[in-house]
């Protein structure tokens, strides 16, 4: 259903006249609604951060203003104003707004409305603004539908989407479009929504008073989400009011506010910014970060056995040599996970997370690897060197097979004078640790081995 079909955004269709702001989009909400439906702003003026996206002369206030027409996308977290700023367009005067979701559109629903455009800027000159939810959740096949409507100015296209649509939507489809970034509200700005809400006859009035300390909880559970800290306070209001009190104060949060929203989507941007900020965290040797993101994931509910998974290579990848235990405690972690499984689990993943944080860092393991398979891939392979091939089979020693060939069990030290790489890679050093935990002393050996090896040492 389109917001044309339910009057959600309903202008006047048959007539010439042009209507002035839509009420529907900027009037009041029904009683009954959500706080944060009541709330929504009515004006650019009303609404609370993105300063960097409405300041004068800025793309986004230069549309909602009725300005140039540029189809924009809006992409943040959840929250942060994407649906209230394209309700906002639906302000502007001789411009049709129709809203669809991702979720419940398809082919067909693209089909109509742009049917609908092409009748309305035909016969009466009005331009059409689409706003789709969630664009992120068409398919390839519905997003390229809006190619050409978008081309030719047809649709005036507002999209918002959580994802980062580098990865989410149609590169034909997103050069097309300016894409706008919200970011998440500071507290500051939470707080002035707060107080806004308890105040403000649309919201509730005055009915309750907020004290600090619950303004303070409010703020850090909503994250920067203006929907839920609007939703948590409506939340806690109707709590007291219910007892007959007039007061939301901190236990009045915590009974109507069980935890807070863990912001992470394990198909998401989310995903991916939370994870790399646990290796990278891991790498830069804080043990504190590391679990603060390591309990991200598990409290929204992130499959432990990625999370080990991740542990795994790291080890290798960061610590390496460096601390050679790093490898078995990680595996260690892994296992646990397959054996025992959450929330257990979750002290072998800590245990790892911590050990790979403090241990001695190098990534000596993972650039030798690299480089070996980067001279492979350049053809850098040559022939195995004769006395090395293998020589166990009928004719192998009258082809020269394993003649030549040294036991280093032979030699007092177990290592002697031998050429094991193709010629054209003698002396090619990949692996080279650094002074770092473990690898200092084995720094000192590999160079003591190479000579011998080399036959440098006489």
């Amino acid at each position: 259903m389109t917001a044309e079909d339910d009057g959600l955004f309903a202008l006047p269709e048959a007539d010439d006249t042009l209507p002035g702001p839509s009420e529907a989009a900027t009037g009041s909400a029904p009683a009954d609604a959500p706080l944060a439906v009541r709330m929504r702003p009515r004006s650019l003026d009303e609404v609370v951060g993105q300063a960097h996206l409405l300041r004068s002369g800025a793309p986004l206030r230069r549309l909602a203003e009725g300005g140039e027409a540029t189809s924009v996308l809006l992409y943040g977290p959840p929250g942060t104003g994407k649906t209230t700023l394209a309700r906002l367009m639906a302000a502007v005067a001789a411009r049709r707004f129709v809203a669809l979701s991702a979720l419940t559109s398809g082919v067909k629903e693209l089909r109509d409305v742009m049917n609908g455009a092409r009748r309305r800027r035909d016969g009466q000159g009005r331009r059409t603004v689409l706003f789709i939810d969630e664009v992120h959740r068409f398919s390839k096949t519905q997003q390229d539908a809006l190619l050409g409507a978008v081309e030719d100015g047809l649709l005036l296209l507002v999209a918002a989407t959580t994802e980062n649509p580098s990865f989410s939507v149609v590169s034909p489809l997103l050069s097309r479009l300016l894409v706008l970034q919200l970011r998440l509200l500071g507290e500051e700005d939470v707080r002035e929504l707060l107080r806004r809400a308890v105040k403000d006859e649309r919201g509730l009035g005055g009915a309750v008073s907020l004290t600090p300390e619950a303004e303070d909880v409010l703020v850090r559970l909503a994250a920067g989400d203006a929907r839920s800290a609007l939703t948590a306070l409506e939340a806690s209001a109707d709590g007291v009011s219910g007892t007959g009190g007039t007061v939301v104060d901190v236990p009045a949060v915590e009974r109507a506010v069980a935890e807070a929203t863990v912001r992470y989507d394990r198909q998401g941007d989310q995903h991916h910014d939370v994870v790399s900020a646990f290796i990278k965290s891991i790498r830069g040797s804080d043990p504190d970060a590391a679990l603060h993101y390591l309990a991200r994931m598990l409290v929204a509910g992130e499959d432990p056995r990625f999370i080990a998974r991740r542990l795994v290579v790291h080890a290798s990848e960061d610590v390496g040599l460096a601390d050679p235990t790093a490898l078995q405690t990680a595996l260690a972690a892994a296992q646990t996970v397959q054996l025992i499984g959450m929330p257990e689990a979750r002290l072998a993943l800590a245990q790892a997370t911590v050990h790979l944080a403090t241990a001695p860092k190098s990534n000596s393991v993972i650039v030798g690897i690299d480089e070996a398979m980067s001279d492979v891939r350049a053809g850098a392979v040559g022939e195995v060197p004769a006395h090395l091939r293998h020589s166990r089979y009928t004719g192998a020693r009258e082809l020269g097979n394993g003649i030549g060939y040294r036991y280093p069990h032979r030699a007092p030290e177990g290592v002697l004078e031998q050429q094991y790489p193709p010629g054209d890679l003698v002396d090619r050093d990949y692996y080279r640790p650094t002074r770092h935990g473990a690898e200092r002393d084995l720094h000192e050996r590999l160079t003591r081995l190479r000579r011998v090896v080399r036959g440098e040492e006489r």
